[in-house]
């Protein structure tokens, strides 16, 4: 039972930090990445699909992505898509190819970005405290119904405890990392 109940804590903490990472990713930094685009949805034919389901992404150069449409009907719709998407990019098509130039960030944008990276950090720490929380007292009622002998629970907790402290440490150097990319130039 503890060993299945770790599990199932880790498993959930590890989800709580690809969706921190999964977020900071989204937090545009001045150099260009295609993972900006991964959630931008074109409509194909009636139905919204991803942008790489219906084009080629690509980087052009350090600053710029390149999106080219498998098909020629969907070049102005796939800009459209980028330029919607409130990201702050303004796609501009050469021939069969959208250019996506990244513009630079200005120092008062780089502090802003920041402190968002750190509340998203904020709130991955909180859910996995909440997640420790929620072992804690599934153990708790484990030792209640005797279903668990006390220094068993004791351990238990203590793993679980060790356990919050890595993925908190995870988080904190994921927003580190982050910040350091932010504030380079």
């Amino acid at each position: 039972m503890i060993a299945e109940l770790r599990k199932s804590t880790e498993q959930k903490m590890q989800k709580s930090l690809d969706a921190l990472k999964q977020d900071l990713h989204k937090v545009r930094t001045g150099r260009a990445h295609t993972g900006i685009l991964d959630h931008v949805h074109v409509d194909y034919y009636g139905s919204p699909v991803p942008i790489t389901q219906v084009a080629n992404v690509t980087l052009i150069d350090a600053r710029t992505i390149g999106v080219q449409p498998w098909e020629k009907p969907m070049i102005a719709k796939v800009e459209k898509a980028i330029r919607d998407a409130d990201l702050g990019l303004n796609p501009a098509t050469q021939g069969d190819m959208i250019r996506v130039p990244m513009p630079m960030l200005t120092e008062e944008r780089r502090k802003e970005l920041t402190k968002v990276v750190r509340h998203e950090g904020e709130n991955a720490k909180v859910a996995i405290r909440n997640l420790r929380r929620d072992a804690i007292a599934h153990l708790k009622d484990a030792l209640k119904r005797h279903e668990l002998a006390e220094d068993d629970e004791h351990r238990a907790q203590d793993d679980i405890q060790k356990l919050t402290d890595k993925f908190v440490a995870e988080v904190d150097k994921a927003i580190v990392e982050k910040e350091k990319d932010l504030m380079a130039v």
